[in-house]
């Protein structure tokens, strides 16, 4: 049997007094952030937080809320557009509301990002578990863990909270959509978008750079200009694109297809260029991921090939495995990946032969 991790060795670990770790762990405050980001690695990376009964407190399930239903609370802090509006993260979030409600459960819905905010509404002993869409801070998960809760997370990860997670299979997805480009002739191919974003961000690059390298290409570097793209649902960052592609143009270097982040880079992306007289697709391909309809453009464009991303039915898995966590609690966490689809349109068309 392993020895169990305690407050004291964590604390002997990193050479500060139990006191400090124990304040680190409460998620009352009374230590500064550096040192609190310390402990919790430090906990993590010790295996603390993953034995059984470590510092949770397992509050009753059965109890319900006064309306007769019990409930999971829905946690999307509100930042870089993830917002119950988002074309992309409301559609998950409709999918999490459609499930509880074929469930008979209740949603309460919180986008409060202050720890100390979120106790005072919380009610452990009212609720199911928690899922939550987007990223999420790492202090926030660790009192949501710390208070027993059964969490689920929606295309976010963190190292240091065990929980279930769901994404799309971002990394196979854009693998395919590069090798299809690649097998219609493209030998430049240019990733756009910031891989430090987000997970997803990042591992769609990992599937475009490995596409790349197992077809013996060049690695196109990415530039400073682009990784300041974060992929928000809007266009603030058409002038960035804009002074990249310039540049492009004027040395000649400019690729025969941009494989772009995420339908808002992308869409951003194919405006600049018609503006600047490049023709989309006979001069340059440009592709997307998440396959949603952004029609911010003043101007005519061709329809986006993309990747599909399953909105909808990410949330309903999050509901599916919320419950069988609660079922099954002592099983190992997962990582569930749902297929994406490629969807061609017109924005996309074999290269041309020099």
């Amino acid at each position: 049997m392993a020895k169990k991790i305690t407050m004291q060795q964590i604390a002997d670990h990193l050479g500060v007094s139990k006191f400090v770790v124990s304040k680190a762990l409460s998620g009352k405050g009374g230590v500064n952030e550096d040192t609190k980001e310390r402990v919790i690695q430090a906990a993590s990376q010790l295996g603390y937080f993953s034995q059984k009964n470590a510092y949770v407190k397992k509050p009753d399930r059965k109890i319900a809320y006064a309306n007769g239903k019990q409930s999971v609370i829905v946690l999307m802090p509100n930042i870089r557009s993830q917002t119950r509006e988002s074309l992309y993260w409301g559609r998950i979030m409709e999918g999490i509301s459609m499930q509880l409600e074929e469930e008979g459960l209740g949603m309460v819905i919180i986008s409060e990002q202050s720890v100390d905010s979120f106790l005072d509404i919380l009610n452990p002993n009212g609720i199911l578990g928690l899922i939550g869409v987007g990223q999420i801070s790492t202090p926030l998960l660790l009192e949501i863990h710390r208070i027993g809760l059964p969490i689920v997370l929606v295309d976010h990860e963190d190292p240091l909270i065990p929980s279930d997670t769901i994404f799309v299979n971002n990394v196979d997805a854009m693998a395919r959509l590069a090798n299809h480009l690649m097998e219609t002739g493209h030998q430049q191919l240019q990733f756009i978008g910031n891989n430090r974003f987000s997970r997803s961000f990042r591992d769609r690059f990992i599937g475009f750079r490995s596409a790349i390298e197992e077809r013996g290409l060049e690695l196109q570097a990415i530039g400073e200009a682009m990784e300041n793209l974060v992929g928000v649902e809007n266009n603030e960052f058409a002038g960035e694109i804009r002074s990249w592609l310039i540049n492009l143009k004027k040395s000649r270097t400019m690729p025969t297809v941009l494989v772009c982040a995420n339908d808002f880079i992308a869409r951003t992306t194919m405006k600049s260029l018609i503006e600047l007289g490049i023709d989309v697709p006979g001069e340059v391909s440009v592709t997307g991921f998440d396959n949603i309809d952004v029609g911010y453009s003043d101007i005519p464009l061709p329809t986006l090939t993309t990747v599909h991303v399953p909105k909808e039915a990410m949330g309903r898995r999050a509901v599916e495995k919320l419950l069988e966590r609660l079922a099954k609690v002592n099983e190992p966490m997962e990582k569930i990946l749902l297929s994406g689809d490629i969807v061609f349109r017109d924005s996309t068309t074999a290269a041309r032969v020099q």
